[in-house]
């Protein structure tokens, strides 16, 4: 007897899920001139001599006879920002192509423009796959865009970066802050869906942090939440995360301009050697911009190559629920993805030495 499986299809379903690939509209056209389209992550290459690929389609589909009788289909890698078209195909719809300006191909099959990659296939095969149709495409034309593709896995849309931008990221420190800042917003994204607490993107700008970004839990901590807010330097998690991997020339001016120091002169080394130790800088319990709302705050630097900060990844939470440990889960969590995020970025720690010096209010002043 076969093996009983184990499992059940909404199981099996999930952990297919898990799997990432991209996204394509597979078109047709019939014998009566009707054209037809289908959303479809189960896109592959089999062969580059021949040059064959596959795709398979359920057989309840209301477009699978049309996919069946059909001798010639054309896989559209859709572009990140495809997302509605991604969609429109995915329903059951008779008007799909409706408003849509299209390319006729080879036999004229439709061709969706803007996309990332099209390619233009002549049927080789068509094989029964338990509830599916596997069909078996040589392809006799392509072309490509200079376009990122749209990317699908756990049952959302996703966008594809560079895993490792160390090979990739110019010399030209506004190539590295742009790149930091796509994988940031990742990355903060992740944390606020795994903890639900309200996370914000910080970049240095020319008035010191300025927040780029935000990320609200599920109750953020304000209906506020503004982008473009610069923070104070001594007095915020943000600003401590900075000043701790930044050297005194970048933020002298910026850190004394307009800022109550003297009580921050004595402690300054101290409070920077210390969020260079943790990895982490803790600030509260103050008050959130422009409410009565009482929080702690936990930032983690994000270096570049150089060992200087060039993004803070930035948690805020009610001081009564969010006690903002260096300890805690979170903490550890935070930390964990400042560090991944810097050597994406290419700092390696035992190469990069003594990080750069920190502001020293004192001899600043």
């Amino acid at each position: 007897m076969p093996d009983a499986p184990l499992f059940d299809s909404r199981d099996l379903r999930r952990v297919l899920g898990s799997f990432v690939t991209g996204v394509t509209v597979v078109t047709t056209v019939d014998d009566a001139g009707q054209f037809h389209g289908v959303t479809a992550n189960s896109f592959s290459s089999v062969s580059l001599d021949p040059p064959l690929v596959l795709w398979s389609q359920s057989v309840k589909s209301g477009s699978h006879p049309a996919f069946f009788e059909a001798e010639r289909f054309a896989v559209n890698i859709l572009a990140e920002d495809q997302i509605a078209l991604s969609k429109r195909f995915a329903k059951s719809s008779h008007a799909k192509f409706a408003g849509i300006e299209v390319d006729l191909g080879h036999g004229g099959v439709p061709l969706l423009r803007d996309c990332s990659a099209r390619l233009q296939c002549r049927v080789v095969s068509r094989v029964p796959g338990g509830d599916h149709t596997i069909y078996v495409g040589e392809v006799v034309a392509i072309d490509q865009a200079e376009r990122k593709p749209l990317v699908f896995g756990n049952g959302r849309y996703l966008l594809a970066d560079p895993h490792d931008l160390a090979d990739t990221v110019s010399p030209d420190g506004r190539q590295v802050q742009l790149s930091a800042m796509r994988l940031g917003m990742r990355a903060i994204e992740r944390l606020v869906r795994r903890f639900d607490e309200t996370m914000a993107l910080a970049v240095w700008g020319a008035h010191g942090p300025t927040i780029t970004h935000w990320e609200p839990a599920s109750a953020p901590v304000s209906e506020a939440l503004p982008v473009g807010l610069i923070l104070p330097v001594t007095s915020t998690a943000t600003g401590l995360a900075f000043a701790a991997y930044l050297p005194p020339e970048a933020i002298v001016e910026t850190a004394l301009a307009g800022q109550d120091v003297a009580t921050a002169e004595g402690h300054w080394s101290e409070r920077l050697a210390e969020v260079r130790r943790q990895g982490l800088a803790r600030q509260g319990p103050e008050t959130f911009y422009r409410s009565e709302t009482v929080i702690n705050a936990l930032s983690a630097p994000v270096l570049d190559a150089d060992g200087r900060a060039v993004l803070a990844l930035t948690a805020v939470g009610e001081a009564g629920r969010f006690r903002a440990d260096l300890d805690g889960a979170f903490a550890r969590a935070l930390r964990d993805t400042a560090k991944d995020l810097s050597h994406r970025l290419g700092y390696e720690a035992e190469r990069s030495g003594e990080p750069a010096r920190p502001l020293d209010l004192a001899v600043g002043a």
